[in-house]
């Protein structure tokens, strides 16, 4: 039995139709249903039910695949063991993210991972939007959030906290802002989520968090354009950490609250890496993760 129909077929089981694993795969429908048609055809048995509008697994085609999955997996890791003998990792590794964190956290360190790793190409695909790994054939997801829930297998990569920050010409133009209080009534840059938009929480000291209505003229979808908005003196702006580190080291822009912790609606929030439930995990991936943590976890510092 040839793998790579094998694996054709466990994509299609996986992401529940033809349609959707030829495009992950980038191939004609046509070409993958004719996969599945022959290897049912050399089985002697339907792993499929096929109609117009859906596809579902016969019961024999379930029991079969869930015997074969764990053996490519194995044959898999098996042929990516001996290839690593031979040297460093080759491949493609591909890899989505917030067009923010891409930008300010991957492309700054890419260099250093390609010169590490000549063998290894890497396609990056920055979007705000949480993206289905499996049906678009990506190895990794950076997500920022609270623990992530569902089937993807998640590590830390690096803790976040927000900050409230304006631009020093800004802070002369208006009455002293001393306090989360103070920025009622004032002109804030809101970023366009629901939790950005209407009210900031605060804490100090452990102690419990209250929340502080803001509001104002100017709503952004993106976090590189909603700093360059405060680095131009439009308003104060709730940013993550990452962000806005060097606008801070510079004077750029002004923590307003250094004695608060500051949220939109979670103060537990943490860059998270995440790949596909599965027991074999690609050198080539496990390479990435490790030098993402490595140099992303020393900028904490």
């Amino acid at each position: 039995m040839d793998i790579q129909a094998l694996r054709t077929i466990l994509l299609v089981r996986d992401l529940g139709s033809i349609a959707a694993a030829a495009r992950s795969l980038d191939l004609d429908a046509s070409k993958v249903s004719r996969v599945v048609a022959g290897v049912e055809r050399e089985l002697g048995l339907r792993l499929f039910q096929r109609s117009t509008r859906k596809l579902s697994l016969t019961d024999e085609g379930s029991q079969y695949l869930r015997r074969v999955a764990p053996l490519v997996e194995e044959l898999e890791a098996a042929g990516a063991e001996a290839a690593s003998k031979g040297g460093l990792p080759r491949g493609t590794i591909r890899l989505t993210a917030s067009v923010a964190f891409v930008q300010e956290g991957i492309l700054p360190v890419l260099p250093k991972f390609q010169a590490m790793y000549p063998d290894l190409s890497v396609e990056l695909y920055p979007t705000d939007h949480n993206v289905d790994l499996l049906a678009e054939g990506l190895d990794l997801a950076i997500r920022l959030a609270a623990a992530p829930k569902g089937d993807l297998i998640s590590t830390r990569l690096l803790t976040t906290c927000y900050r409230v920050v304006a631009a020093p010409e800004y802070l002369e133009s208006v009455d002293p802002v001393r306090h989360p209080g103070d920025l009622t009534g004032l002109n804030c840059l809101c970023f366009a989520l629901p939790g950005f938009k209407n009210s900031w929480l605060f804490r100090k000291n452990g102690s419990d968090p209250f929340a502080v209505e803001v509001s104002g003229k100017t709503v952004i979808a993106s976090a590189p354009s909603l700093r360059e908005a405060a680095r131009l003196g439009m308003g104060p702006a709730l940013l993550p950490d990452w962000l806005i580190r060097k606008d801070l080291k510079s004077g750029r822009l002004i923590d307003l609250f250094p004695e608060f912790e500051c949220a939109a609606f979670d103060f537990e929030t943490a860059a998270w890496i995440l790949y596909p439930s599965r027991t074999y995990l690609p050198q080539k991936v496990r390479v990435m993760i490790d030098f993402l943590k490595a140099e992303l976890g020393r900028s904490e510092n």
